[in-house]
């Protein structure tokens, strides 16, 4: 491949890491250093040597923004969703970047009234994000929280939607979620440690009240603990939720009880799981309790919550994991998932009836959508698939009648009955089958340039979700790919269990054998295979391409988990602590040697690597944007073939990339432009 021009090398300064008695030399250690003099002008001249050497494709980058952002409709409003009196609703303008919000009181619209135009709030940053709106319970004061940094750390904001002024009451470093309390005056904020970013502080605040003077009502004192604030749908109750990757224990209060202290629900044990909800004098209880490996419903008295009350109300089903259950005044719904699809069962609470919603096609996305209101007989729920786009239908549970209340408009002429989804199963190395969902242009032929994506962490499911953006590629000729391999839980709790800890090397051994799979099958061609992953799934594909390096032509490493063994010991790091159940704890030597044998930084050696391209944001507070940097300036030192490695660094975001809708853009059409022009330059013409 031509070289234009010559890459940055980064500087070295000897660092000796000893743990174990093991010792590791990391020249690039210093990268860690946010106020490193070298490290700025190291980021810059990596950006720099990327766009210069790419700016023959800032043309088709461009063509290519223009021909995904033409297929997206710019003026779209959502479905209004009706709570406590108003119909609330948020849109999009045509060439504006982030959403309005608005409510009303009848259906039709009428007498609309602006909540918050996002855009004049973004106006003065580089970055913005807007979460959290939450209205008081008299609807007359709205809960906000934005983060101008893109570290996740959410500023609380109030206003009076009466006057549309701003009180005065604000609270930096949350998470950004808040929960009103029954009087109006009242609410519960989450507060984050400002070096791990780790949530542990609840605390009670009242309008007008000195931030001095919040009461902290709950302290997680554990590390590996996470805390979160939330009401359930019957909003009779606050409560206080506590969790780490295998473990979860609940606080509770009247909602009309805001100085009352919390109570707990039922003493943690390691290894019990549960998600909590509340209906008329029972709470109900999504859990693992008793060996339920894809969980089972459980419920107990308000008056007696503890774990020895608690009484099975639907139970364990080994081939069916329980993901989800929404209460209504006259039904239940439950979220089910088998053999990788989803469905939703619907249960009247009078006479115990239930049917199953039917659901079209052998690999879809199908899911319980938003239903705020608890007093309905109608249900939303959300479906799609690798060539339908989103659509939102809504049922009336008493009569079965469904209808379409909205699908996504895909502009310029999309119909899906030009393009082929499938699912295939491919035996892994050790006899397991995997699932991989395709979808593909019905013209494209056997042997075709294919993209597999994978994820395969902390139980995350990749669904075969439908994406506008992804028909740039499947007209050039691709066949896109999502391999459910084992740590996500597209095959039910055992298939995380099984992809994690000791096991983790299976959700690479299967990533590896389905990419080889799809070869074998005469669906992907053998010099056109490119893999993709993003955090986590970095992690994925950078320690696959150490193993592997020769079955991939390309490689796109999005905000990449790659420095394992040196992060997951550093608990001054945000995430780290929490995650020792995910990947082990090192300061144990048993999982210091697992994670030291798949740790992409530590594993790169003297080999021909393939073509990479990896982007990191610097405020990026779930992955330090060091891992990246370090892990491309030690593949460049062990680089053996003629191939390019780029470092793409935006230094004004963080995990999420941009925070603009069309922005984003922008950014995927660098990725899709990396990957047409390594298989065929010629597809890159404007």
């Amino acid at each position: 491949m031509e070289h234009l021009y010559t890459p940055p090398k980064a500087p070295k300064y000897p660092k000796k890491l000893v743990k174990h008695s093991h010792e590791r030399e990391d020249p690039f250690y210093w990268m860690c250093d946010r106020e490193h003099p070298d490290l700025l002008d190291y980021l810059k001249k990596e950006n720099e040597y990327f766009n210069r050497d790419t700016a023959h494709l800032e043309p088709f980058r461009e063509s290519l923004y223009k021909e995904m952002r033409s297929r997206i409709k710019e003026d779209d409003r959502s479905l209004p969703l009706f709570k406590n009196g108003f119909w609330y609703q948020s849109e999009y303008q045509e060439g504006k970047e982030y959403p309005i919000y608005s409510r009303f009181k009848k259906e039709n619209g009428e007498g609309r009234e602006l909540l918050f135009d996002v855009n004049d709030l973004a106006s003065s940053y580089s970055y913005y994000h807007f979460k959290g709106l939450k209205v008081s319970p008299n609807n007359q004061l709205a809960l906000y929280a934005e983060d101008t940094v893109s570290r996740r750390q959410y500023t609380l904001k109030i206003k009076n939607l009466e006057t549309g002024q701003l009180l005065d009451d604000i609270i930096e470093n949350t998470t950004g979620t808040a929960c009103w309390a029954s009087d109006n005056k009242t609410f519960f904020y989450v507060k984050k440690d400002p070096q791990t970013l780790r949530s542990y502080r609840v605390y009670r605040h009242q309008i007008g009240q000195n931030l001095v003077e919040d009461e902290l009502v709950f302290q997680e004192d554990d590390e590996t603990f996470n805390v979160g604030i939330f009401k359930p749908k019957s909003e009779d109750y606050i409560f206080i939720v506590s969790s780490s990757t295998l473990t979860t224990e609940y606080r509770f209060i009247k909602s009309d009880d805001p100085n009352a202290p919390f109570r707990i629900f039922s003493k943690r044990e390691r290894g019990l799981e549960y998600s909590l909800d509340h209906y008329q004098d029972h709470f109900y209880l999504l859990t693992n309790k008793d060996g339920a490996t894809n969980f089972k419903l459980m419920k107990t008295s308000v008056l007696t919550t503890e774990s020895d009350h608690w009484e099975e109300f639907i139970p364990h089903r080994p081939e069916i994991l329980l993901e989800d259950v929404e209460f209504f005044e006259k039904f239940y719904v439950l979220s089910e998932r088998k053999k990788g699809l989803t469905s939703l069962q619907i249960h009247h609470w009078e006479d115990h009836s239930f049917y199953t919603v039917a659901m079209e096609g052998e690999t879809y996305v199908c899911d319980i959508h938003e239903n705020p209101e608890f007093k309905t007989t109608k249900l939303r729920y959300y479906y799609n698939s690798m060539t339908r786009p989103g659509s939102v239908y809504e049922i009336d549970m008493e009569t079965r009648e469904t209808r379409l209340l909205k699908q996504q408009e895909v502009l310029g002429g999309y119909s899906p009955s030009d393009y082929i989804s499938e699912r295939v199963w491919i035996t892994a190395r050790d006899g397991v089958s995997v699932p991989v969902s395709l979808v593909k242009h019905k013209d494209t032929p056997k042997n075709a340039p294919t993209l597999i994506y994978g994820y395969g962490s902390y139980g995350h499911t990749i669904d075969p979700y439908f994406s506008s953006t992804r028909l740039s590629m499947l007209d050039r000729g691709f066949v896109f790919a999502i391999a459910h391999i084992r740590g996500g839980e597209y095959l039910g709790r055992e298939w995380y269990e099984t992809g994690k800890l000791e096991l983790k090397n299976n959700t690479f051994n299967d990533f590896v054998d389905t990419s080889k799979g799809l070869v074998s099958l005469g669906i992907a061609r053998e010099d056109c295979l490119y893999a993709m992953g993003g955090s986590a799934g970095g992690l994925l594909v950078g320690a696959v391409i150490n193993t592997n390096p020769e079955l991939y032509h390309g490689v796109i490493a999005a905000v990449p988990f790659v420095d394992v063994v040196t992060t997951m010991l550093d608990e001054d790091i945000p995430l780290t602590t929490g995650e020792y159940d995910e990947w082990g704890n090192p300061n144990d030597p048993k999982f210091y040697e697992i994670m030291l044998s798949y740790s992409p930084y530590d594993n790169v050696q003297l080999q021909k690597y393939p073509n990479i391209y990896v982007s990191t944001g610097f405020h990026d507070s779930q992955v330090q944007y060091w891992e990246p940097a370090k892990w491309v300036a030690k593949l460049r030192e062990c680089q053996l073939a003629d191939h390019k490695i780029y470092l793409d660094t935006n230094l004004e975001t963080g995990h999420g990339g941009a925070s603009g809708r069309f922005e984003q853009l922008k950014e995927l059409a660098k990725e899709y432009a990396f990957i047409l022009n390594l298989c065929d330059p010629s597809l890159c013409r404007v």
